[in-house]
């Protein structure tokens, strides 16, 4: 399956990429809380990140103030296409 062509394969590969290096990003935040579902789109997740959801809104809200809830879900909607493209696309 190539990524690079579905909704939101910039999170998701940076996402990957970040959980392997052990590093705690929005990125890898996002692939945490959407990994059962990447998984069952055939993708590995190895050790995600646990409470990612609170982890997520605390960086979002550091980072962005009182748009930190439109941000946090915004993000999960691009999850959510990328997740249900690699799904169609296997």
């Amino acid at each position: 399956m190539i990524t690079a062509r579905l909704p939101g394969a910039d999170l998701i590969d940076a996402g990957l990429a970040d959980l392997t290096a052990g590093s705690v990003t929005i990125e890898s935040l996002l692939v945490s809380i959407a990994a059962p579902g990447l998984r069952d789109a055939g993708l590995v997740v190895d050790r995600p990140i646990a409470d990612a959801e609170v982890q997520l809104y605390a960086l979002l809200s550091a980072r962005d103030g009182a748009a930190a809830h439109s941000h946090y879900n915004a993000l999960l909607r691009r999850v959510t296409s990328f997740r249900r493209a690699a799904q169609c696309a296997r």
